[in-house]
């Protein structure tokens, strides 16, 4: 019963090879030279609340959107799949090379983790946490979770 909970957890029966935190994805990247870090959030996102930096690595996450803002007939903003995602991805990434996807705070990027699973990759994770973690006590990201409160390397334009 406990094994079938953690591998619910970690997301090895959903359909992608799992969960991993923040500290278990830069010693991935870290030790293995083919480990990709795929952030799928938003150039809003990108550009506003920062990126990882791998440079400490030698290497620099690949930027692939999950999602695109479009225009709504009432003139809303709303997001939408990225019809290019998969061919972005399965053109910069060895399909048998870690893939480590990372969004906000996990949910982008585990779907993305399954869908690129599906379309072939083995060892496609998602980072729990993503790259601001949930919101703390203040209703604030980046300090309960994530690539940031972790204290690993990122940066800001």
């Amino acid at each position: 019963m406990a094994e079938a909970a953690r591998k619910s957890e970690t997301g090895a029966d959903a359909g992608y090879a799992g969960d991993i935190d923040a500290r278990a994805a830069w010693e991935m990247l870290a030790s293995d030279r083919t480990a990709v870090l795929i952030d799928v959030r938003s150039r809003a996102e990108w550009t506003f609340v920062g990126v990882p930096d791998l440079g400490k690595l030698g290497k620099a996450p690949l930027f692939v959107a999950w999602q695109n803002y479009a225009a709504a007939a009432d003139g809303r903003a709303l997001m939408v799949p990225n019809p290019e995602f998969a061919a972005a991805v399965a053109g910069a990434v060895d399909r048998g090379a870690p893939a480590i996807f990372i969004c906000r705070s996990g949910g982008r990027s585990r779907a993305a983790a399954m869908a690129m699973t599906a379309q072939g990759f083995r060892r496609a994770y998602n980072l729990a946490g993503g790259f601001e973690g949930d919101r703390d006590g203040e209703g604030h990201r980046g300090r309960s979770g994530g690539w940031k409160a972790a204290g690993l390397p990122w940066t800001q334009e």
